[in-house]
């Protein structure tokens, strides 16, 4: 099976089914959490998922794979008082297995700027041959524009035509990108990119996982989507880093 197969097969069983047994057949035993809410290794995973409520369900957006790495995007319910937007990124071993975790949720708002859901949007893998060329445009828009603050150079990786955005505050186009950012500098929330992590690529798509501050230390997980060598689409989750976590890996 591909890392792909395996963490949707392992994903299902575990959120959809509410296995706990599924964590045997799925997780390494030195799995490794970086989450905020479960502990370290395949024991706390268990008890997570043996703790699911009744009306808890996933229900996922897309999946993005790079060698042993896969990313998830979709919606949790029912892991709280209100739906939560989430990335899940897994890494999976030689052995199949699962073997690492990263996440970023943040609470879905029905009324966006945009008018369109934070997970919407086109699903499948398009431009195979692309991933390289997207992974690297997206990681030189990320030094000068994310991380540099060269907001000059924005239309050389964001198209001027077609800019769909599902940031739930920031309208569709270059206009609405900027009117969002002027409204959160008043606010002292400033777009501040320190540290690029992760740029987990598939053809069109590219997740670039980065810390910074936006306000308060944050964790920035944006998705784009790529045509024609330009941004053409946006999803984001911007999840304030926690002071304590329930293990010693850090978020990132």
């Amino acid at each position: 099976m591909s890392s792909k197969d395996i963490v949707v097969k392992a994903a299902g069983e575990l959120f959809g089914d509410k296995d706990p047994d599924a964590v045997d057949r799925w997780v390494a035993a030195d799995y490794r959490q970086h989450s905020s809410l479960a502990a370290d290794g395949p024991e706390a995973l268990r008890q997570l998922v043996a703790g699911l409520p009744d009306g808890f369900r996933y229900e996922g957006a897309r999946v993005i794979a790079d060698k042993d790495l896969v990313a998830l995007h979709g919606t949790y319910y029912g892991f709280g008082p209100e739906p939560l937007v989430a990335f899940d990124l897994f890494r999976v071993d030689a052995d199949g297995k699962l073997a690492e975790h990263w996440d970023a949720l943040t609470p879905l708002v029905t009324e966006t700027a945009s008018g369109r859901s934070q997970t919407e949007g086109p699903t499948e893998i398009s431009d195979p041959g692309q991933t390289e060329a997207n992974r690297a445009l997206v990681l030189e828009f990320a030094e000068k524009v994310l991380k540099g603050a060269d907001y000059s150079v924005l239309t050389d990786y964001i198209s001027t035509e077609t800019y769909l955005q599902h940031n739930p505050e920031a309208a569709d186009g270059l206009d609405g990108f900027g009117a969002a950012a002027a409204k959160w500098g008043e606010q002292g929330k400033n777009l501040v990119y320190k540290t690029v992590h992760k740029a987990v690529a598939e053809g069109d798509f590219v997740l670039l996982q980065s810390e910074g501050e936006f306000g308060i230390p944050v964790a920035y997980w944006d998705l784009f989507r790529f045509a024609d060598g330009k941004i053409v689409e946006h999803w984001d989750v911007v999840a304030p880093v926690p002071d304590k976590l329930p293990h010693p890996n850090g978020l990132f």
